[in-house]
């Protein structure tokens, strides 16, 4: 079985390191690559075909029109890689490579080589290595933003929002299903969704976190300092919906409305609208 990796783009076109993504299907492997192009006003998709044609079999393309931020992106691949059933494992990292391949191939044999777990993170912060580079006033900012996201889940977990995870297949209904809250901060959501599906006891046995050896703060990164700022307000957010709001709409559906896509390779005509 195969392991489908997502990568979400958003204006990839001058950032995207073209030759190690290359390098990465040409191997020998069982991963499956699925770039996620969100609504990019850019040559971003034209990009993601060229990769695509070194090797059509092992890369698909997600083509979300508008753009609707990374939890969309990530989400829309999530179900597409799900929906393909020979996929067994699932996980996304940055198109930025901020994590590489390698530290991703890590978490992925941890995952594999224990059978009580399900959901396997990258951490810049727990027992982190020496490689690990990130900027002063982000780290201080990220510690104040894990304080309070520790609070919302009532899990101790050090980093949420590290865009390395990786997860069996099986848990894509319970995380996905339904749109998030938050363009951003999806990865809290996930995490609290899987608290109310499997209870508190049984996520602690069903997760790990795990530290990354190399990870590097990328200049041009998609979220700003400002961003940042607003974050605690938007933690504040996610906290109401899925505790206040939902003790009164928890029987009613979610009415977003989902993005218009359009899948390139192995297309699966279920996906096209309900990425």
């Amino acid at each position: 079985m195969k392991t489908g990796l997502i990568i979400p783009c958003y204006n990839e076109e001058k950032r995207l390191n073209v030759q190690a993504f290359v390098d990465f299907i040409s191997q020998d492997n069982e991963y499956h690559l699925c770039f996620v192009n969100d609504g990019s006003k850019d040559k971003t998709v034209k990009v993601l075909r060229d990769i695509q044609q070194v090797n059509p079999t092992k890369v698909s393309i997600v083509d979300i029109k508008k753009n609707a931020g990374k939890a969309a992106a990530v989400r829309a691949g999530a179900r597409y890689l799900y929906s393909k059933g020979n996929i067994q494992y699932i996980g996304f990292i940055d198109a930025d490579l901020s994590t590489d391949f390698e530290d991703f191939g890590e978490l992925l044999k941890t995952l594999k080589t224990n059978n009580e777990l399900s959901f396997v993170f990258g951490s810049r912060a727990k027992n982190a290595s020496e490689a690990i580079e990130k900027d002063k006033i982000r780290a201080i900012i990220s510690k104040v933003i894990n304080f309070l996201i520790v609070l919302i889940l009532g899990l101790s977990i050090s980093d949420t929002q590290c865009g390395a995870k990786v997860f069996r297949a099986a848990l894509v209904p319970i995380m996905f299903e339904k749109n998030f809250f938050s363009r951003w901060l999806f990865d809290v959501e996930m995490f609290i969704r899987l608290k109310r599906h499997m209870g508190k006891a049984e996520v602690v046995k069903s997760i790990f976190e795990q530290p990354l050896k190399r990870w590097v703060h990328m200049e041009d990164s998609k979220l700003g300092l400002k961003d940042s700022l607003e974050i605690p307000y938007r933690l504040l957010s996610i906290w109401y919906n899925y505790n206040v709001k939902y003790a009164f709409y928890s029987n009613q559906t979610m009415t977003n409305a989902e993005p218009v896509v359009e899948i390139y390779g192995n297309k699966i005509p279920a996906m096209a609208t309900a990425a």
